[in-house]
């Protein structure tokens, strides 16, 4: 047998029902919540009481897939409008030590 590589470790895993050894840096809690996730997602496409197929693997991946851009969307439309936040705020700030803000002149430092 090969060494691994610093930080890599060999785990074997059950997915869908079927026995897989995957290397990775991941820890082995990670990689079983991992595959517990993938199993969970083809029990959901497959029909019941029938041993998990490659139609059934690649649909699974198919819905993971699509769960994560949907959760990209969200993100991206998250990020932008924390962005667009942050600019309002920067723009009632500048105005505001501008004194345009409320029609008082900022205090002096002294």
């Amino acid at each position: 047998m090969v060494p691994l590589p610093m930080n890599r470790r060999s785990v074997e895993l059950i997915v869908a029902g079927q026995k897989v050894k995957v290397v990775s840096t991941a820890t082995e809690d990670e990689l079983r919540a991992l595959a517990a996730a993938v199993t969970e997602k083809v029990e959901q496409v497959a029909p019941r009481g029938r041993p998990s197929t490659p139609q059934a693997l690649v649909l699974a991946a198919m819905a993971l897939a699509h769960d994560l851009e949907v959760e990209r969307g969200r993100r991206q439309a998250l990020e932008r409008k924390t962005r667009d936040s942050v600019r309002r705020m920067l723009v009632r700030v500048d105005q505001v030590l501008e004194g345009n803000g409320d029609g008082r002149t900022p205090p002096s430092s002294v």
